[in-house]
C-alpha cells in the first residue's frame, strides 16, 4: 500500500509502498478515501523534522531533560544510540481522515460491519495512507448523504467543537476568535450554530471574508482597534469569552484577548502561540485561561484510545468520539444549521503527488485553508511482503533469521547484534505497522518487509526467529514460531500467565526448535567473573538484587495488565533469571510483598527466592528512587567468599581477608547473547540456557504476581 512517511532525522518526505497491515482485537480495517491536510498542525510536525539536531533540542528541551537523565543512568553512548535509534524512525503523516471498513476486529463483530463508512481520527493512526488499522474510540460512522472529502474533516472538526465547549458559552454571548485557520473557521461555524455572536479577528482579507460568510457578526483584523469594536456590540462589556486559535510565535494574541475580553472572561487557548501575557490585565480582570485538549476527553489516554475502556456517560458526557460524531451529524445534508466544511476546501491532490500537497503547505507562497488527499477506489493490495534485495547472501548452515517487531529496543541493541554476528541471513521483518516494516528492512538489510507473521512462519527458508513485540504477544508468537519449526529468540517475559506459559511448554514438547528468552545479564562478563569466583565455593548462596528501576506513568503500556503485564513480569523477570544463574539450583517457592501503591502502579515489591539447595535470593524492585543512583546492585555470598556488582561497571570479589575491584563499561552481555543464541542455531548445539531454567525462571515470575495477589507463599 501507498503511505506519506517523513524521517524524523532529516524531515524528508516521500510516498512510500510499504507492506499493509492487519487487523487486530477492538480496532477496523479502513481503507482510506480521503485525508485533510491540516496545514497549521502538520505545518509544526514536518518544519520540526527538517531542524538539525541542535535546533530540535532547542524547540524541545523536555526531551533535552530525559536525555541527560538516562545519559547519567545508562552512560552517553547508550543514550545515544537510543536517541539516533527514535529519530530513526519513520514519521507517518495524517491524522483526520474518512473511508470504509474492510476488516473488523474480535470484539467489534455487531458494533461494525464492512462496508461501513467511518471518519478516524488520531496521529499515526489515521495517517495519509490506503490503509489503516483504527481503535474503536477513534472511529465514528459517517451519516448518509456526507461525502468522505467532507468527513474527512472529523477530527479538526472535533478539536474545534471541544474548543468552543471549554468557552462555557450560549445564546447572545459574544465570542472573539483570534485566528481564523481552520480550526477557528470551524469554531466559529460551531459557535454560530449555538447562537453565540461571533467576531473573528485575523490579519487576511479572504478569512475574514470566509468568517462573515459563514455567519459571523463582525470580521475585523486585530491592528484596527477591536476592542472599541466588541464594546460597540456588547453593551460596553467587551468579549464574554476569546478563543486564541492563531499559530504564531508572537504573543500578541494574548494581549488582544486580554484588551477585548470583559470581566471575569474565559479565555481558551488551542493554537500553538506565544504565551508571555500582560499579567496586570488578567489580574484586574480576573481572566480565567484554559488549554484545550485536542479532541477532548480521552485524548492521551491509552487506556481509552487503544483499550476501548468506556467514560461513564454521567460524568463524561462529550468524549473525543462523541466530538467527533457530533461533528459528522452537523455535516448532514438537508438539517437545518448544517455544518458545510466545503467552503474550506482550498485544493485536492491524489495521495500520489502528496509531495505537491506538502509542498504547498509548508512553503507559504500560496493561500490555502484545507487541502484533501484523495484515494482511488481500487481494491486493497493483497500482497503481504516486498522484496527488498534479492541478492542473496546465504550461506550453507547459516541462520536464516526473521524479526518480529522493531521498537526503540530492538533497533538500538537487537538488530546491531545481530548485524555484528558472521553467518546470519536477515530475511523478512515484520511490524505491525508497513511503514515502519519497510524503513526498518531498508535500514538494517532485511530482505523482505511484511504486517504478517503468517509469512514468517510459512517460510521453510527461516529457521530462526527474533521476536521483540509488546509482551502480551510474546507467548502466541513464541509458540507458533516452535510449531512451524523455528527456533526463537524472544524478549523478556516469555508469558504473562500460566496459561501461555503451558502453550510455549506443549509448543516445544511437540517441535525440534528451542526457544531462548532475552535474559541476558547472565551472559554479561563482569558475571562470568563473578561465577568464577565462587567456582570452587561450597554450600547455599545468599544473593540479594536491588533493582533503583526509576518511575515509570502508569497510563504506560507496560503498565496495563493486559499489554504489557506490568513491571513485575515485564523486568523483574530479568533478576528472577539472574538469581537462578548465580545459584545454580532449582527455585522452590517465592514470596513477595509490595508497598503502598502511590501512582497505581505496582512497581516496589520484594521478593524472596527458595531453591532446592538451601540458598536464598532477595529481590529489590523499586521505582521510588532517584536515577542518579546506579540501577542495579547484586551481592552474593558463599563459603567465606563474597562479591558485589554495580550496575554492570564496578565489580568487587572478596575472598582470604582481600578484596579486588574492577570496573569496566557497562555490559549487559546484549551481544553475547545474540552471538550465543546464533550459535547454537547454526551449530546444532545445545539451547544457550537450559529449557528448563526458561520454563522455571518464567513460572517463578508469575508466581511473584500470584503471591501478591494471595498473600501466600507460592510453590514453583
Amino acid at each position: 500500500m501507498k503511505q506519506v512517511i517523513q524521517s524524523r532525522r532529516t524531515g524528508k518526505l516521500a510516498l512510500k509502498d510499504v507492506p499493509a497491515p492487519k487487523v487486530k482485537s477492538g480496532h477496523l480495517l479502513v481503507q482510506t478515501r480521503a485525508s485533510l491536510i491540516s496545514a497549521g498542525t502538520e505545518r509544526m510536525v514536518v518544519d520540526f523534522a527538517k531542524k538539525s539536531l541542535a535546533a530540535k533540542a532547542q524547540a524541545r528541551p523536555d526531551l533535552v531533560k530525559k536525555a541527560l537523565e538516562k545519559a547519567k543512568k545508562e552512560g552517553l553512548w547508550n543514550t545515544w544510540k537510543a536517541v539516533m535509534a527514535r529519530l530513526d524512525e519513520p514519521l507517518p503523516l495524517g491524522y483526520s481522515a474518512a473511508g470504509q471498513v474492510i476488516a473488523v476486529g474480535a470484539g467489534l463483530e455487531g458494533t461494525y460491519q464492512p462496508g461501513d463508512r467511518v471518519a478516524m481520527a488520531g496521529a499515526g493512526i489515521a495517517n495519509h495512507a490506503e490503509l489503516n488499522v483504527v481503535p474503536e474510540n477513534l472511529v465514528a460512522k459517517i451519516p448518509d448523504g456526507v461525502s468522505d472529502d467532507q468527513a474527512c474533516y472529523g477530527t479538526v472538526g472535533a478539536i474545534a467543537l471541544h474548543a468552543t465547549r471549554n468557552l462555557k458559552v450560549g445564546l447572545g454571548d459574544v465570542v472573539a476568535i483570534i485566528g481564523c485557520g481552520l480550526v477557528g473557521q470551524l469554531a466559529a461555524r460551531f459557535l454560530t450554530l449555538a447562537g453565540a455572536r461571533v467576531v473573528a479577528l485575523d490579519y487576511a482579507d479572504d478569512r475574514l471574508a470566509l468568517a462573515t460568510s459563514l455567519g459571523a457578526e463582525l470580521a475585523i483584523k486585530p491592528s484596527d482597534d477591536p476592542g472599541a469594536s466588541i464594546r460597540g456590540i456588547s453593551g460596553n462589556r467587551g468579549a464574554d469569552a476569546v478563543l486564541i486559535s492563531a499559530a504564531t510565535t508572537s504573543s500578541e494574541p494574548f494581549e488582544v484577548a486580554a484588551d477585548i475580553a470583559r470581566d471575569r472572561a474565559q479565555i481558551v487557548m488551542v493554537g500553538l502561540t506565544g504565551t508571555t501575557f500582560p499579567y496586570q490585565t488578567f489580574m484586574q480582570k480576573e481572566l480565567t485561561l484554559t488549554v484545550s485538549r485536542s479532541y477532548g476527553p480521552g485524548r492521551y489516554d491509552p487506556d481509552f484510545e487503544q483499550r476501548g475502556v468506556k467514560y461513564p456517560e454521567g460524568w463524561v458526557r462529550w468524549t473525543e468520539t462523541e466530538n467527533l460524531a457530533e461533528t459528522l451529524r452537523l455535516m448532514r445534508q438537508g438539517d437545518s444549521g448544517r455544518l458545510d466544511v466545503t467552503a474550506f476546501t482550498t485544493h485536492t491532490f491524489d495521495l500520489d503527488d502528496a509531495d505537491q500537497a506538502y509542498a504547498l503547505v509548508t512553503a507559504g507562497k500560496e493561500r490555502h485553508l484545507g487541502v484533501v488527499l484523495s484515494y482511488t477506489d481500487a481494491a486493497p493490495d493483497e500482497t503481504k511482503t516486498r522484496q527488498i534485495n534479492s541478492a542473496s547472501k546465504h550461506k550453507a548452515g547459516a541462520a536464516v533469521l526473521a524479526m518480529a517487531g522493531a521498537g526503540n529496543f530492538a533497533r538500538a541493541v537487537l538488530i546491531p547484534a545481530l548485524k555484528s554476528v558472521n553467518g546470519v541471513r536477515l530475511k523478512t521483518l515484520s511490524t505491525q505497522r508497513g511503514a515502519n516494516a519497510e524503513h526498518g528492512a531498508n535500514s538494517f538489510g532485511f530482505e523482505q518487509a511484511t504486517t504478517e507473521n503468517q509469512i514468517i512462519w510459512d517460510d521453510p527458508e527461516i529457521n530462526a526467529v527474533v521476536i521483540a513485540t509488546r509482551h502480551d504477544s510474546h507467548a502466541a508468537m513464541t509458540a507458533a514460531a516452535l510449531r512451524a519449526g523455528k527456533s526463537v529468540f524472544v524478549e523478556k517475559p516469555l508469558a504473562l500467565d500460566f496459561d501461555q506459559l503451558n502453550d510455549v511448554i506443549d509448543a516445544l514438547n511437540e517441535n525440534d526448535g528451542f526457544v531462548q528468552v532475552g535474559f541476558n545479564r547472565r551472559f554479561a562478563p563482569q558475571v562470568a567473573e563473578l561465577m568464577a569466583h565462587f567456582a570452587s565455593a561450597t554450600g547455599p548462596r545468599m544473593v540479594t538484587l536491588r533493582v533503583n528501576g526509576g518511575a515509570i506513568d502508569g497510563a504506560h503500556w507496560t503498565q496495563s495488565s493486559d499489554e504489557g503485564g506490568g513491571r513485575i513480569l515485564g523486568e523483574m523477570c530479568h533478576f528472577v533469571d539472574l538469581a537462578r544463574h548465580l545459584v545454580g539450583a532449582s527455585i522452590t517457592s517465592v514470596q513477595a510483598d509490595a508497598a503502598t501503591s502511590e501512582n497505581g502502579t505496582g512497581d516496589d515489591v520484594v521478593a524472596t527466592l527458595k531453591f532446592a539447595d538451601g540458598s536464598l535470593a532477595t529481590i529489590i524492585y523499586t521505582g521510588k528512587g532517584d536515577t542518579s543512583l546506579p540501577k542495579e546492585r547484586i551481592e552474593v555470598f558463599c563459603g567465606g567468599r563474597a562479591a558485589v556488582l554495580d550496575d554492570f561497571t564496578k565489580l568487587s570479589l572478596s575472598a582470604l581477608g582481600s578484596t579486588k575491584t574492577s570496573s569496566a563499561s557497562q555490559d549487559k552481555g546484549h551481544k553475547q547473547q545474540i552471538t550465543a543464541f546464533i550459535a547454537a542455531v547454526t551449530d546444532g548445539a545445545a539451547p544457550p540456557i537450559e529449557q528448563d531454567q526458561l520454563i522455571e525462571t518464567s513460572a517463578a515470575t508469575i508466581a511473584v504476581v500470584e503471591s501478591l495477589r494471595t498473600g501466600e507463599r507460592i510453590k514453583v
